[in-house]
């Protein structure tokens, strides 16, 4: 497992519980966490630094030295 990988099943989590949240009537809650996400994404899409990501290749290694190790 690669780090770019585990950050979308992280991502994908994050959501369900965020799903979660809204339907048992914790919308305030709810809105601050897709409100986190929405903007640690636009942090990562235009200046390419994404916090999570580095957070996570400290754990995992990048799919790119993934792919290396495979050729």
């Amino acid at each position: 497992m690669c780090a770019e990988r585990m950050q979308r099943i992280v991502q994908a989590i994050l959501l369900g519980i965020t799903l979660g949240l809204w339907g048992s009537g914790m919308v305030q809650i709810a809105f601050l966490v897709v409100l986190a996400m929405i903007i640690l994404l636009l942090i990562g899409g235009f200046t390419g630094f994404c916090p999570g990501l580095l957070i996570l290749k400290t754990v995992l290694p990048s799919c790119d030295e993934t792919k290396k190790e495979a050729s």
